[in-house]
């Protein structure tokens, strides 16, 4: 079972938390973790490129020239995908590039994520992350105090005005509610930041 140090926000510690072994002890599995941000990122894909076909091009309705006789090649239309301003053959049309994996994979891939925070040393949890007023200042001194240097990824359980407000103009940081916690988002930043009931909340759904 992973045991991890407990700080405050000052970045004393104030003890030691193990950790459920089901969500943050396991070894990660690299294929599926590939699978899953690949899925996250075609999810997120438009898919609005378009390209006219010879139908839909302005123009060519007459054919240019008659069939026989002219020593020309035979053409029936001006706006063939062979000429100049004609229509695209095989171009992109719209379309949807979101899929699903199953939901046992999805689940081992957020573990994976997890498991491997834990095991590279990245995750710091803090007792509680509260202020009694939006302040920029005061939330780089916490992350400071807590050696969160890089990419963070702040993870609280519940919505707080105060935190979001004085986390949002600081370069590097992204904060999420641990509803909202994903694959992607782990894996990007250096750092996990989570709060001790936001570890509550995801052992609580993934264990």
């Amino acid at each position: 079972m992973p045991k991890v140090a407990l700080y405050d926000m000052n970045g004393t510690q104030i003890g030691e938390v193990d950790l459920n072994d089901e969500v943050f002890g396991i070894e990660p599995n690299q294929a599926v973790l590939y699978d899953f941000v690949k899925m996250q990122l075609a999810n997120k894909r438009a898919g609005t490129s378009s390209t006219k076909t010879r139908s839909e091009v302005r123009g060519g309705g007459r054919k240019p020239w008659r069939q026989k006789g002219t020593g020309r090649a035979r053409v029936g239309s001006t706006r063939n995908p062979v000429w100049v301003k004609g229509g695209i053959a095989f171009g992109p049309k719209p379309r949807d590039y979101s899929y699903k994996l199953p939901r046992k994979v999805r689940r081992l891939a957020m573990k994976s994520a997890l498991s491997s925070k834990v095991l590279e040393n990245n995750l710091i949890l803090v007792s509680e992350l509260a202020f009694d007023e939006p302040r920029t200042k005061e939330m780089v001194q916490v992350l400071a105090s807590l050696n969160a240097a890089g990419k963070t990824l702040v993870v609280l359980a519940d919505s707080d005005e105060n935190v979001t407000k004085s986390a949002r103009n600081i370069p590097g940081i992204k904060l999420l509610q641990a509803d909202f916690i994903n694959v992607y988002d782990l894996l990007n930043y250096d750092t996990l930041l989570i709060t001790r009931d936001a570890v509550s909340r995801v052992e609580e759904v993934f264990a």
